[in-house]
């Protein structure tokens, strides 16, 4: 009972956090326009890999929902990111060789760095381009949207592999 206990502080630990990061630094930043990282979607990336799907589509609906809350964006946070815990196990086994049921948190220490980045880099890809099309519910100016998505996810796979880098250098 105590270790479910410790857990759970330490995934709200982890969840309010990012929303704080999110929503009072990175949420300001539109570099040129375009790029904004959504960095808080680590949260959903670095969930160990026993947690159950349902449970994992709960936290990151909290986590969308929370963030929507703060930055006035009625359930398209929510959305996108329910929609990238429903599929993070899938893209999960489509670039690594390991069984989900080992048992493990996804990092560049446990993957590799090319199944971690693969692995980051289509989870970010999903994630931009389902908010961003959510957002602009158009495709009326294409070339502009594409940016968004482009500038989005690197900005946020920058993000993330400079926490990965300060984790590798802490533990």
């Amino acid at each position: 009972k105590e270790q479910i206990m410790i857990k759970i502080l330490h995934r709200l630990e982890w969840f309010l956090g990012l929303v704080l990061l999110h929503v009072l630094v990175l949420n300001q930043l539109h570099v040129a326009g375009y790029a904004t990282p959504f960095f808080y979607i680590y949260f959903i990336l670095k969930v160990h890999s026993r947690v159950g799907r349902n449970e994992l589509m709960l936290w990151s609906f909290a986590l969308g929902l929370t963030v929507d809350m703060f930055g006035n964006t009625p359930g398209m946070n929510a959305a996108a990111a329910t929609c990238l815990a429903f599929t993070r196990n899938s893209l999960m086994r489509l670039v690594t060789l390991r069984d989900l049921d080992e048992g493990f948190r996804p990092s560049i220490k446990n993957l590799g760095f090319s199944s971690f980045f693969r692995y980051s880099l289509l989870t970010c890809t999903l994630f931009c381009t389902l908010l961003l099309l959510i957002d602009t519910f158009s495709f009326f100016d294409l070339t502009v949207l594409v940016m968004k998505i482009v500038t989005s996810t690197l900005s946020t796979l920058l993000c993330i592999f400079c926490a990965e880098s300060l984790g590798r250098k802490k533990g």
